[in-house]
């Protein structure tokens, strides 16, 4: 079983604090500054969605280029092998995969000369799948869980309400013993009301 982190929906406050120190913490170790989780809302809740760490991990079936490796029982990408194709995106079940531009280093944004003609206006966005920016390269971004951080993700430090937890190997094996122990002892409970009224009747 690989970690990952859940949300609590009843303790969630949609603040968008997780976003912002995901966004941040990857800024200043420069990687892709987009959030690796997004918080939607309905009309009474609201929760982070994030990487569900899947054992079987389709995002990394698909990518031609194996940027996306389980490392330390996680799914990890790695920005610097990402060819843009977007097939991670499209086969994440649960749409945690988002795209982010990446320009080259050292050249700034709308910069002009009076050698060459100005670039084209930026496109209207539609959808992170469809949008084309000219000189930026769109870059895969996924939850790594923060790995380079020896504190653990920065969305559940940060998190004013504690509505996100990073569940690890033990915290699952345990949650499934007592699930079985509940099953055993309801249906110990259900072989007991059978014996006492073999015939069904109430």
């Amino acid at each position: 079983m690989n970690r990952f982190v859940i949300a609590d929906s009843a303790r969630c406050i949609g603040c968008h604090t997780c976003e912002a120190a995901c966004a941040e913490t990857h800024r200043l170790r420069g990687l892709q500054a987009a959030p690796r989780l997004t918080v939607t809302r309905n009309r009474q809740d609201s929760a982070p969605q994030l990487c569900h760490q899947c054992e079987d991990a389709p995002c990394a079936q698909v990518c031609p280029a194996h940027a996306i490796t389980r490392v330390d029982d996680a799914i990890q990408l790695n920005e610097s092998l990402c060819v843009s194709c977007k097939l991670c995106g499209i086969a994440c079940p649960f749409g945690a995969i988002r795209f982010d531009g990446s320009r080259p280093q050292g050249i700034p944004a709308g910069c002009q000369t009076s050698l060459a003609p100005a670039a084209p206006a930026d496109p209207l966005p539609v959808s992170g799948f469809l949008d084309w920016i000219p000189g930026v390269r769109a870059v895969a971004v996924k939850c790594d869980l923060c790995h380079f951080d020896a504190q653990g993700p920065a969305c559940v430090r940060t998190c004013p309400t504690q509505a996100l937890r990073l569940v690890d190997n033990h915290e699952i094996a345990e949650a499934s013993r007592r699930k079985r122990e509940r099953s055993v002892i309801r249906d110990g409970s259900d072989l007991a009301a059978v014996a006492r009224n073999p015939g069904g009747v109430q």
